[in-house]
């Protein structure tokens, strides 16, 4: 049985957002030293991720914006808006990004390994072509998707993005696009306004974007609900060959940032869900990829929940 890979690299660190800013490297060193210490990591098949040559990166975002964020970083510290800090290794962590997603796809794809996790950073599900905003600076998740379609050649791609924030660039990237079915559960209304229901895409691309709002204070059941009896049978007609989880854990009930009430729990049985449909539809391939998630601990616990859902075990009690 092949294992669940991570995706991880110490210059992830290396984007520097200061002091107070609640996206920063102590959500992935916090991290990996929970792994190390409840003995996960060493199950996990370590996968480095790949420099990614421009042509990748340009396959959704535009030259000129790729130079902006070069540009920005020689003469860091810099902001895109008023959330999104620019050091000056900014540019290169957030290519090393879009590496670990792709580096993700290709040992899922070769059959290295039967799932994976990315542990990167900066998250990416805010950045649309143009611009980045919301911690966001390169779309990691839409990268690879178009890499999966362009470099393996297929066809139809499921994304599930269960971030507390509605994932306004990626749904902007693929608003359009029949090929691309687009899944969004959040906390509405919330930052960044966008992600109604009424949302459903346009032209050919219409009646393949999901938006699914939750009030605040929605929790484990609410949720588990929704990906059981509403995403499960519209992601089964839809017949995805690969599947993207933009897995942001700022849902938590201790995340200060929003107002929902997940727990551990609810994050292993969406990944069952999740699971279970990739191994229904498309022999298992599925990369997770980070997103939010603030509250140290809770992000911890969130994904060491995530990972044993993924490696099909259990997660002990403390």
């Amino acid at each position: 049985m092949l294992t669940t890979g991570l995706i991880y690299h110490p210059d992830y660190l290396k984007h520097d957002t200061g002091k107070v800013h609640p996206e920063s490297p102590s959500r992935l060193s916090f991290l990996m030293d929970h792994l190390e210490r409840k003995k996960i990591f060493s199950e996990l098949e370590q996968i480095e991720p790949l420099n990614p040559p421009l042509e990748w990166v340009k396959r959704i975002h535009p030259s000129e914006y790729i130079q902006l964020i070069e540009e920005f970083s020689k003469h860091a510290p810099a902001h895109l808006d008023a959330d999104t800090v620019i050091s000056s290794e900014t540019y290169r962590v957030a290519l090393l990004a879009v590496g670990g997603v792709l580096a993700g796809v290709d040992g899922v794809m070769e059959g290295k390994v039967g799932n994976a996790f990315c542990a990167i950073r900066p998250p990416g599900h805010h950045a649309e072509p143009n611009r980045g905003m919301g911690f966001c600076i390169f779309n990691n998740v839409a990268l690879g998707v178009r890499y999966v379609q362009e470099k393996y050649g297929l066809k139809k791609v499921l994304i599930v993005d269960w971030d507390a924030h509605h994932g306004n660039g990626t749904q902007k990237t693929f608003y359009s696009d029949p090929t691309v079915y687009y899944f969004s559960i959040h906390q509405f209304p919330f930052y960044p306004g966008t992600g109604k229901e009424s949302e459903k895409g346009e032209g050919e691309g219409l009646g393949y974007t999901l938006n699914i709002p939750m009030f605040a204070g929605s929790g484990d059941l609410e949720y588990i609900e929704v990906f059981e009896t509403i995403l499960y049978p519209a992601a089964l007609q839809f017949a995805p060959e690969f599947i993207f989880i933009s897995a942001g854990f700022d849902g938590h009930k201790d995340d200060t940032l929003t107002n929902l009430q997940l727990t551990d729990k609810g994050f292993e049985r969406m990944t069952q869900v999740i699971k279970n449909l990739a191994e229904k539809t498309c022999q298992g391939r599925l990369v997770s990829v980070l997103e939010g998630g603030y509250n140290l601990k809770a992000l911890a616990c969130s994904v060491e929940a995530h990972l044993l859902a993924l490696m099909d075990k259990n997660q002990a009690e403390d």
